[in-house]
């Protein structure tokens, strides 16, 4: 008897261990469940996100799938903190195993399964973990749940099999979601603690590897004193291990939970209307006419020029990898560097911070108790209540509302219906109860802003702000918006007049000039200055004085139509210029990024700079796919940019952009004011030898603007911003722009004769302010 159950149970244990063999067989051929084919074991599809770095190499920010916020790093850039922390916890025999800890495993069914211990620890290993992030797919029934471990195991012995110790744990690290949009070890340091994987302390690598067991559970964000208890275990665990001594573990149990969490979003962070407007190029499509709307016209013009001209527009459209397949920004870990300097970059957004800071409390002040605020008196309130409810339709809450069949009634109520939600405020986000609609009429109330500054020589852009907060006002005013530029673009009929034989010393008398257009129309520009009525006057005096009347004179000796082609020339590609005689007083839109770009051809000798946004594009191994250069074009001859240098100097050190100097700005500098009609757009341009840069301040609507020129002119919207952010820029030595440097004329030359016998190639120890004395 007792034989014959010896035997039945021999035949059992025979049975047992034949299915088990058939099984892991048949899910190592494929047969049952999902196996992944060996060239994907060989090479897991790994996604990972497109750095954006700064000229001084500092990571702006990333390009990612929501999920996939991941950047690679490799085994000898992570801290021996992190593997000591993720061995010690999750896999203590590592080094030991061959993918499956037969020891833990045996333990895990013992206690847990037998005795139902819940804190008898896993079974599973680290490569087991790596097998299932990598591979197994969620189970969607029994049968599937059943099958899961074993084919996790099979992947395992599969992935030991192909990779070293060192290259699993690389992968584990790389792979896991630690939260936040944070994926992989890179991401994950950054983000709670503001440092490279390599820079990990002992405790913080600690509370990381905590996160594993469950990251929801142990968000450190959410649940700090949770993840500090969950750190304490790991470090435990690192001192059974043998890697931290008892008295290292009990001091760095006793410390806090601290960190530096910096939120990776988007809207976040260094350079966002930067990132975005980069990413915009990056994944352009080429310009098909049937996919713009008749209104985009122009947008379809300037895209079918870079998609032609410029080799970064449309970049991961034109160009393929080894297998054919196009480039991805937010899977193929790409490394973007840019001309941006993180140091300039965040002058520039300081600059604009502070200023608009200090504006939005005087535009508050003035619109105070006006029923149609924050738009102009010079309005209707039907044409206010238009443009709001325009504004309403465009909203996204419309939108929905619209497509789930809410009837207008509906959509109205819903509109004007008091809700809590948090807005914007210059002293951080406010929690109140408004309407969406009063919301609306908020948020227009807030003046936006646009800044770019460059090197003139290479075009390399070195600061871009596209308005006050990218995760509140979305719309570009650095590249993409374009506004009237008012009296900045006086220097351009200046310039065309300096190549058509005049110099800043011919005379004019400073009276009303009437101009005759195309049509037979009389037009007579108004003139803030009554100064000198009836004198006669140089031309380097009219354009330090922003003088409308010394314009309209040149204008009326020059041609409407050379006028325009020689703003094209200087790189604005806005179709629909007029030219006409009131060309001369700006009434054309155009972009900041566009305008700084154009004064490049001052302080560079009459040659423009095309801006240069980024230098190279490597692979995520480091290999160089692409390199760009300056696009440069010479505009005007060096006669006329070193006769414009003259008059423009002028206008800082003698006109109506003396401000700067009493802003701090000492520098040898150039540059232009300008406003529009009623105050509507602010302007300043300003240009050093070695930097251009230029900022428009206005509001959203032409509409909405300030009352007044106290704090409605250029000089007083939009110069601050420079001269804030020249002031940090030459303060700062360890960027080596140089206070002192200043515009050098050739030997010889003299703006008020003719200089056909200079020769333009020769250095001068002259400075400019040899002349005018």
């Amino acid at each position: 008897m007792i034989k014959n159950i010896i035997k039945i149970l021999w035949i059992f244990l025979a049975v047992i261990v034949l299915a088990c063999v058939t099984v892991f067989f048949s899910i190592a051929k494929g047969w049952i469940g999902y196996m992944p084919p060996v060239e994907d074991l060989e090479n897991p599809n790994y996604k990972f996100a497109t750095q954006i770095f700064s000229e001084d190499g500092k990571v702006l920010g990333t390009y990612s799938f929501s999920k996939e916020n991941r950047v690679y790093v490799g085994y000898n850039d992570l801290s021996p903190n992190i593997i000591n922390a993720l061995i010690a916890t999750e896999d203590v025999r590592f080094a030991k195993h061959s993918g499956i800890d037969a020891i833990a495993l045996f333990r895990a069914i013992v206690k847990r399964g037998l005795l139902f211990q819940t804190n008898a620890g896993g079974g599973s290993t680290i490569t087991q973990q790596l097998s299932k992030q990598l591979y197994s797919p969620s189970a969607d029934n029994v049968m599937e749940r059943l099958f899961q471990k074993p084919i996790e195991w099979v992947i395992a012995v599969k992935l030991e099999r192909y990779y070293t110790k060192e290259e699993i744990l690389t992968m584990y690290l790389n792979k896991f979601d630690f939260l936040n949009n944070a994926v992989g070890i890179k991401t994950a340091a950054n983000t709670y603690f503001g440092c490279d994987p390599n820079d990990l302390k002992i405790e913080e690598a600690a509370m990381l590897v905590g996160m594993c067991k469950n990251p929801s559970y142990f968000n450190p964000v959410r649940y700090n004193e949770r993840s500090r208890g969950r750190r304490n275990v790991v470090l435990d665990q690192m001192r059974k291990a043998g890697y931290i001594t008892a008295e290292e573990c009990d001091s760095l149990q006793a410390l806090p939970l601290v960190l530096k969490y910096t939120r990776v979003d988007h809207n976040e962070g260094m350079a966002t209307y930067f990132r975005e407007y980069l990413r915009g190029v990056l994944n352009a499509k080429k310009p098909v006419k049937g996919d713009y709307r008749g209104w985009q016209m122009q947008k379809f013009y300037e895209d079918s020029l870079d998609w032609e001209n410029n080799p970064l527009f449309g970049w991961c459209e034109k160009n393929t990898k080894k297998d054919g397949s196009k480039y991805n920004l937010y899977t193929d870990g790409l490394k973007i560097y840019t001309t941006i300097d993180s140091r300039m970059q965040q002058y520039a957004e300081e600059a604009v911070e502070e200023h608009l800071k200090e504006l939005q409390g005087y535009f508050f002040k003035e619109k105070k108790g006006r029923k149609k605020a924050p738009y102009s008196n010079r309005i209707t309130q039907e044409q206010v209540d238009e443009i709001l409810t325009r504004t309403m339709k465009q909203s996204d809450r419309y939108r929905i509302m619209k497509k789930a069949g809410a009837s207008d009634a509906q959509i109205e109520k819903a509109f004007n219906t008091p809700e809590e939600m948090s807005v914007f405020t210059w002293n951080g986000e406010k929690d109140t109860i408004m309407t969406p609609m009063d919301s609306i009429r908020y948020y227009k109330h807030f003046l936006r802003a646009g800044f770019m500054s460059m090197n003139p020589h290479n075009g390399h852009v070195k600061a871009y702000v596209g308005g006050p907060n990218h995760h509140y006002f979305k719309y570009d005013m650095a590249m993409v918006g374009r506004r009237q530029v008012g009296s900045t673009i006086k220097p351009y009929v200046y310039t065309l007049a300096m190549e058509s034989g005049y110099s800043p010393c011919d005379e004019a008398r400073h009276v009303e000039y009437t101009l005759i257009d195309e049509n037979g129309k009389p037009w007579t520009p108004r003139n803030a200055n009554t100064k000198r009525y009836g004198e006669m006057v140089t031309v380097k005096w009219g354009l330090a004085n922003s003088d409308n009347w010394i314009t309209a004179y040149l204008m009326s000796k020059l041609n409407p139509y050379s006028l325009k082609r020689l703003i094209e020339s200087f790189g604005v590609r806005n179709r629909e210029i007029v030219p006409s005689v009131s060309l001369c007083l700006g009434p054309c839109e155009i972009s900041v990024g566009e305008m700084v770009s154009a004064y490049t051809a001052f302080p560079n000798k009459g040659i423009r700079v095309a801006p240069l946004f980024v230098t190279r594009i490597e692979d995520n191994d480091g290999n160089v796919l692409a390199t760009f250069s300056p696009e440069m074009e010479e505009v005007i001859s060096v006669s006329s940019a070193y006769k414009m240098l003259v008059m423009l100097r002028a206008v800082i050190n003698e006109g109506t952009g003396g401000r700067v100097r009493r802003l701090g700005v000492k520098a040898d500098m150039g540059g232009k004011t300008g406003t529009t009609n009623y105050n509507a757009d602010g302007w300043f341009m300003g240009f050093t030898p070695s930097l251009v840069s230029g900022c428009w301040v206005g509001g959203e609507e032409r509409d909405i603007h300030f009352d007044t020129m106290l704090h409605g002119q250029g000089a007083s919207m939009a110069l601050p911003i420079w001269s804030k952010y020249m002031v940090k820029v030459l303060g700062d030595k360890t960027l080596g722009y140089d206070e002192s440097e200043t515009f050098q004329l050739p030997e010889g030359f003299d703006p008020c004769k003719d200089n056909g016998d200079v020769n333009f190639e020769s250095a001068s120890e002259t400075g400019l302010d040899d002349f005018f004395d």
